[in-house]
């Protein structure tokens, strides 16, 4: 079996967020796969098997499983474009705990169907707040099964880039993930953000394609436009281009391999 590194919303090696994917030879355990997350202590590794409608995808942290994950969709897409899976008109189809997602080339850009997921103004614990170190314009949540993820609009974009989360409070918080965002001050892109999910074993994840199923929607209401650019704050940095349209939402970027290689085990 091969397994890759890949940098995605990114052409330049070491910048945006790198994802572990790993071509399955036949189906393995949850715990294999698990473990081999944990071996390879990225922020998401994919795992894809060949099916006869497309490829089951399934992410995995260095914790716990995860429903939906934007950047090594990104980057199993890219894989199976870059190493003959598939002929590079071919969409890529895969099947996952989210639904069926599809992603297709456009040029040298790789263009994910995501679906589109509203959030809606609620509360958040004065604990959550304090552990963040933010007093937000604006709160809103997301309820999924039982689990809640918080987005928090704040006054300015040296706000998002300054916050300085206390993660080992976080992640005893009742919150699966939580993001911070502005606009911009910048004309290159439409609003910032940043992404914390230490319940899941990721204190902040470099660029969060999910995280604009929430994000692309909200800014598209506020700024009353469908096509959007968001920047990542992170460390790495990563730039994200975002299309809504009705229940879903376009996330377009690159990719590039950092390393490849063969599993022994």
């Amino acid at each position: 079996m091969n397994i890759f590194q890949v940098d995605a919303f990114t052409d330049k090696p070491f910048k945006g967020n790198p994802a572990g994917v790993c071509i399955l030879d036949k189906p393995r355990s949850d715990s294999w796969m698990q473990n081999l997350a944990m071996e390879m202590n990225l922020s998401e590794t994919a795992f894809l098997l060949k099916e006869s409608e497309g490829y089951r995808l399934r992410w995995f942290t260095p914790e716990t499983e995860v429903s939906l994950c934007g950047h090594a969709t990104l980057a199993s897409a890219h894989i199976l474009w870059e190493k003959g899976f598939l002929e590079k008109d071919q969409n890529a189809v895969f099947n996952t705990l989210s639904g069926t997602l599809v992603t297709r080339r456009i040029d040298d850009w790789i263009e994910m169907e995501f679906p589109s997921r509203p959030v809606t103004p609620g509360k958040a614990p004065e604990s959550l707040l304090k552990v963040l170190n933010i007093r937000p314009l604006i709160i809103n949540m997301y309820s999924h099964k039982g689990s809640l993820l918080y987005l928090f609009e704040l006054q300015s974009e040296e706000d998002v880039k300054n916050t300085t989360p206390d993660f080992r409070l976080l992640k005893s918080e009742n919150a699966k993930a939580v993001m911070i965002t502005s606009r911009s001050k910048s004309k290159e892109y439409d609003f910032i953000s940043r992404f914390f999910a230490p319940a899941v074993g990721i204190d902040e994840d470099p660029v969060t394609g999910s995280a604009h199923c929430y994000l692309a929607p909200y800014w598209a209401d506020k700024l009353n436009k469908i096509e959007l650019v968001g920047f990542q704050a992170s460390k790495r940095t990563g730039v994200i281009f975002c299309r809504v349209s009705g229940e879903h939402v376009y996330i377009r970027g690159k990719a590039i391999i950092v390393f490849e290689g063969e599993l022994k085990v």
